[in-house]
């Protein structure tokens, strides 16, 4: 997009703060936030909130490498860990909750979130699922070969499938911020 897309604004937060008030507002017990070794400003940005950062030091990789160093950070015991792209800012904190709530009902599965039929994010994998990280695999190679442990959760949240990739994205979601500012408001 030409610049740091998880800094874009977006209505009263920036795209990356949208996603981390959505896990705190969900109760999440751990947050740890994996950024690039470049990027200073977001780490700027996000530094006073109640979350732990951690740096990938490989500019550019793999979102698996990002998800190996924040497993890794990790201090507090857990059953499960929820992957959520900071592309995705829209993600209502009642759908991560009905996530982790789902979890707690079948701990084995990996989550994907559904919207009208299309798989979204953030999902949850077991903590001993993302073991087969450090073999190699990706998050897809996962899911691939865990499909009978996969479980689609369909929720009524649109975010979980809206994610900021182009001009065109950020403009939608721009749109739609508006439309749940003035929401919020009226109710």
């Amino acid at each position: 997009m030409g610049q740091i897309k998880q800094l874009l604004p977006l209505g009263e937060r920036t795209v990356l703060t949208h996603c981390i008030y959505s896990i705190i507002q969900a109760d999440i017990k751990e947050t740890i936030v994996v950024i690039s070794s470049q990027a200073k400003e977001i780490q700027k940005e996000i530094s006073n909130l109640p979350i732990n950062i951690a740096i990938n030091p490989v500019q550019e990789s793999e979102m698996a490498e990002s998800v190996r160093i924040g497993f890794k950070a990790i201090k507090s015991y857990c059953s499960g860990i929820l992957v959520y792209p900071s592309d995705h800012p829209l993600v209502q904190p009642d759908t991560i909750q009905k996530i982790i709530s789902t979890h707690h009902n079948v701990p084995d599965r990996i989550i994907i979130p559904c919207y009208n039929n299309k798989k979204g994010h953030p999902t949850l994998f077991p903590f001993t699922a993302l073991n087969a990280l450090f073999s190699g695999c990706n998050l897809r190679d996962i899911i691939r070969t865990n499909y009978q442990k996969v479980f689609l959760l369909e929720v009524l949240d649109e975010g979980v499938i809206l994610d900021i990739d182009t001009i065109k994205d950020y403009n939608e979601a721009l749109k739609k911020i508006s439309f749940i500012s003035l929401k919020n408001n009226i109710s």
